[in-house]
């Protein structure tokens, strides 16, 4: 029988994967060691284990928690039932502010998910194809050509290209925030999506 969880379990591997997520994302993750992690934590480091079975099993944490975050984002913008351009702009908008909170956890999944074995590599690379379609279906909603034409999923895409790297130089202490961005990504993106013509470039053979 499994010994059940400690008053305060969940909040304690909160902090452990804050900490863990700091650690791999500025000094990266191979370099990280299971030590450095307890001892940012405040944790021995046997206890460390109670937590975490291991070293790619607390990068999977991090790493599926961040993608977990962002589907509910979906979610709950799906539930306002917004019409389309206000429906795009939403998701534009909380992912930003999402990010806002989350560099550490965001650059962990850029960059170190590539160390997971294949079956936890393949299952967050799921989640992610989830994220982007959500997005290519919105951007379809307001161009439905761009459907037609292949050409939704390439345009959210590109979207993520503007946003998914602001961690590399959008600072949360800086003075542009992630919230003063959000309207400014919104009008470039969908003034530029409403700009392109019925026939994109890309749609001719």
């Amino acid at each position: 029988m499994a010994r059940p969880r400690s008053q305060g379990f969940d909040a304690q591997r909160d902090q452990l994967l804050a900490a863990a997520a700091r650690l791999f994302a500025n000094q990266g993750y191979t370099a990280t060691t299971m030590q450095q992690v307890a001892e940012a934590a405040g944790l021995g480091k046997a206890t460390l284990y109670h937590y975490v079975r291991d070293k790619p099993a607390l990068l999977a944490a991090i790493a599926g928690g961040h993608v977990a975050r962002l589907e509910a984002l979906v979610g709950e913008v799906a539930a306002e039932a917004l019409p389309p351009e206000p429906h795009l702009a939403r998701l534009i908008e909380r992912f930003l502010r999402a990010y806002a909170h989350a560099q550490h956890e965001h650059r962990v999944l850029t960059e170190d998910v590539k160390f997971l074995p294949a079956p936890e590599r393949e299952a967050l690379l799921e989640g992610q194809r989830r994220v982007v379609q959500a997005f290519a279906d919105a951007v379809a909603a307001v161009r439905p050509e761009l459907a037609a034409a292949r050409l939704a999923k390439p345009v959210a895409m590109l979207l993520f290209g503007m946003i998914n790297w602001t961690f590399t130089w959008l600072r949360a202490d800086g003075a542009l925030t992630h919230e003063a961005m959000a309207p400014l990504v919104t009008q470039l993106f969908v003034g530029g999506l409403l700009s392109l013509p019925p026939e994109p470039a890309g749609a001719r053979g």
